[in-house]
């Protein structure tokens, strides 16, 4: 009977454990995948007995001309409903210019604590625009299967509220939900990351190098990541390392280097980049690694620069 029990704890422990194969061989590429406009074409060329249920593009944020956008698939050789989220194309460029202001105003969220009001808003808009009861629609006609939610950048904000609210509300227990997020920004406060915690999903913040985007908004602004991360400080490539940090803000993490940051350790996750992948519809290999070192020597410099703002506003400045 002992030997029963140890044995269940250990294929438990097992069974959440962060795996690079899923990782790199299917859920960055199911992010990838939220940048075609033929998501059922693309996923057959990598995703055999794959089933696009919907794709969902709508205005999101307060850059006029940005749309956000995601998809709910059914991957019936994997067993597994996938909800993807690409986010807005602009919200690196609003990193880039220094725009964190854009963070400042959050909103009460259903699982507990606060969460930018910039996330919530394109999340919103997707899940209430049609992903919601694609997703229940999936889930129903495979009830047996996995949940994968996933996304890249903003898009990775969006897929962690989903994935909360699905387990929260009670659309899928939470031993049948995985959530891998690439170049994943800070969402909420410390409630909603000790809320978010507290669910017990099976949830792995994946982060390159020096990427930017984890970075954002700043802890100034009284946000803080979500356990656990996965950090790669180098080019991701196949049996390179990474390190487990299974803490809100793993100081041994992405957390180690606050200053020497880049937008091109962002765009490129698994020595390949994310978006490029879905605009070349899946075919092929995805673009490769280059780095672009004046455009972040120059982002760099504004981050420095708005950082140094926010500590001497801080006095001035409510955050909450």
């Amino acid at each position: 009977m002992l030997q029963n029990i140890v044995f269940a704890a250990v294929v438990a422990i097992a069974a959440g454990s962060y795996s690079d194969s899923l990782a790199r061989n299917k859920l960055v590429r199911l992010s990838g995948a939220t940048f075609s406009n033929t998501p059922q074409e693309c996923l057959n060329h990598f995703l055999p007995n794959a089933e696009l249920i919907q794709q969902v593009t709508l205005p999101c944020d307060f850059f006029k001309k940005d749309t956000c956008s995601g998809y709910v698939a059914v991957s019936h050789s994997d067993k597994a409903v996938v909800v993807a989220f690409r986010g807005t194309e602009g919200f690196t460029q609003l990193i880039s210019e220094g725009g964190l202001t854009a963070f400042v105003k959050k909103v009460d969220f259903a699982i507990g604590g606060q969460v930018g009001e910039y996330f919530f808003n394109g999340y919103d808009i997707l899940w209430q625009g049609g992903l919601k009861d694609s997703f229940l629609k999936a889930k129903n006609a495979n009830p047996t299967y996995k949940i994968w939610v996933t996304g890249h950048s903003l898009g990775a904000a969006f897929a962690t509220l989903a994935a909360s609210v699905i387990v929260h509300v009670g659309y899928a227990p939470v031993n049948n939900v995985v959530l891998y997020t690439f170049g994943q920004p800070r969402v909420g406060d410390a409630d909603f990351a000790a809320a978010h915690d507290k669910l017990g999903l099976d949830c792995y913040r994946v982060t390159h190098k020096q990427d930017i985007v984890p970075h954002v908004p700043p802890e100034i602004f009284k946000y803080k990541h979500h356990k656990s991360e996965v950090w790669y400080n180098n080019g991701m490539t196949i049996s390179e390392p990474f390190i487990e940090c299974d803490a809100d803000e793993g100081k041994t993490c992405t957390d180690s280097n606050l200053l020497a940051l880049s937008t091109t350790d962002h765009t490129y996750y698994f020595n390949h980049s994310v978006s490029g992948f879905g605009f070349s519809n899946c075919v092929g290999n995805f673009k490769s690694y280059v780095i672009d070192k004046e455009f972040d020597a120059k982002v760099n410099a504004i981050w420095k620069q708005k950082i140094a703002e926010l500590e001497d506003a801080s006095g001035k400045i409510d955050f909450v």
